[in-house]
């Protein structure tokens, strides 16, 4: 027996009255429910985020990089080139290779057999000599700023020790005590001690940073995919307690992979944790919600689970540099400034950061604390706005 428009109508009305008048723990289990039986959102939502936790900071496991291929080009052939070469040679830092002439040096960076080159004048033992300031080039190659920043302090090391050597040697020369010219070619030692990333390396940077992406990307597409499924199914409609109940709901998945990162992958990869753990924990209170809220908001605007995926995947890293971690924000065109705090993670990346990696507390971040209020309280003033708008229409038909 076949039904006809009006009774389908009456059918779909019927179906949303009820959702519309769900309670919030009703909502909340069946969120959870229904996130349960969907594959693909448990996937991004659970699955995902936990595999990246795991795989995402290998390439960085090493986190301070050695023997670094580099170029040496001597045109000087002296007791002095020779001795910044071996000093040069014997840093962890470098793996040198001898070169006939830059041209050669230069080919072989473009082709990426090594990461930077530097060149001894010739002349430059007789310049020191007569007393006058003398240079050599290190050519770095930027677009790998890790390889360049170990080109330039193995040469640096090498070129200052050398230069050291020599400033001991004239001192001598002129009658003061060896000891007493060595202590005077550093009248002020400087000792640099990383506060926050001890090891200096790559990967403590970007992954504690990047894991807040990871939350807010998973449980956006998730969320925005599983609304689109209840549209689809005519299940979207929900009164103001369901829609808490479904955001609680979400939200709660994402803030146990987010304690997982904190508690347990940072400390696999020796990434600096827990500074102020509390702190942490009410950061994911607000931020997860606030994703979610988004994630909501979205799915009701897309209405469709396939173009949820289709429009967010791509979104990450402009969200990454917008939200002022890798690059300065007040860098960035001025209408970026205004919108990029319309997206969570502007906020969240540098207070995450700042409380579980440099232990601050909560007043000194309470800017993004804020922020993230403010936005969850306009995601959700929008999302009734949606909800009311759909309810006006399915009225009207």
């Amino acid at each position: 027996m076949s039904l006809s428009p009006k009774d389908h109508l009456s059918t779909e009305t019927t179906a949303a009255d009820s959702y519309s008048s769900q309670k919030f723990l009703d909502s909340f289990l069946q969120t959870i429910k229904d996130i349960f039986s969907d594959k693909g959102v448990l996937l991004l939502l659970m699955i995902a985020p936990v595999i990246y936790g795991f795989f995402y900071p290998w390439p960085y496991s090493s986190e301070v990089i050695n023997h670094v291929p580099v170029g040496i080009i001597d045109k000087e052939n002296s007791n002095l080139s020779s001795t910044l070469i071996r000093y040069a040679s014997a840093s962890p830092q470098l793996d040198t290779r001898r070169f006939i002439d830059e041209q050669t040096a230069k080919e072989a960076m473009w082709s990426n057999d090594i990461a930077g080159y530097m060149i001894i004048p010739s002349g430059l033992e007789q310049q020191i000599l007569s007393g006058k300031s003398a240079s050599v080039s290190v050519l770095g190659n930027g677009g790998y700023f890790l390889l360049n920043k170990n080109v330039q302090m193995g040469f640096l090391q090498a070129v200052s020790t050398v230069s050291a050597g020599i400033e001991v040697k004239k001192s001598v020369a002129q009658g003061a005590y060896s000891a007493t010219a060595a202590a005077n070619t550093q009248a002020v030692p400087l000792k640099i001690i990383p506060l926050y990333n001890q090891t200096e390396g790559y990967g403590a940077y970007v992954v504690p940073a990047v894991s807040i992406l990871i939350l807010q990307q998973t449980l956006l597409i998730a969320t925005a995919m599983l609304i689109g499924t209840w549209y689809e199914q005519r299940r979207h409609m929900t009164s103001i307690s369901g829609w808490l109940g479904r955001i609680v709901a979400l939200s709660m998945f994402s803030f146990i992979v987010g304690c997982f990162y904190y508690g347990w992958a940072f400390e696999l990869h020796h990434y600096p944790r827990g500074q102020n753990m509390i702190g942490s924990l009410l950061f994911l209170t607000l931020f997860c919600p606030t994703v979610a809220t988004l994630g909501c908001l979205l799915g009701l605007w897309f209405r469709q689970r396939e173009r949820s995926m289709q429009l967010l995947i791509f979104s990450s890293l402009p969200m990454f540099f917008v939200s002022g971690y890798p690059w300065p924000a007040d860098q960035l065109p001025e209408l970026l400034q205004i919108i990029r705090w319309l997206i969570p993670t502007t906020p969240a990346i540098n207070t995450s950061v700042q409380l579980n990696q440099m232990g601050a507390n909560v007043s000194q971040v309470a800017m993004g604390f804020y922020a993230l209020i403010a936005l969850w309280a306009f995601y959700f003033a929008l999302l009734m706005l949606v909800r009311r708008h759909l309810s006006t229409r399915i009225d009207k038909r």
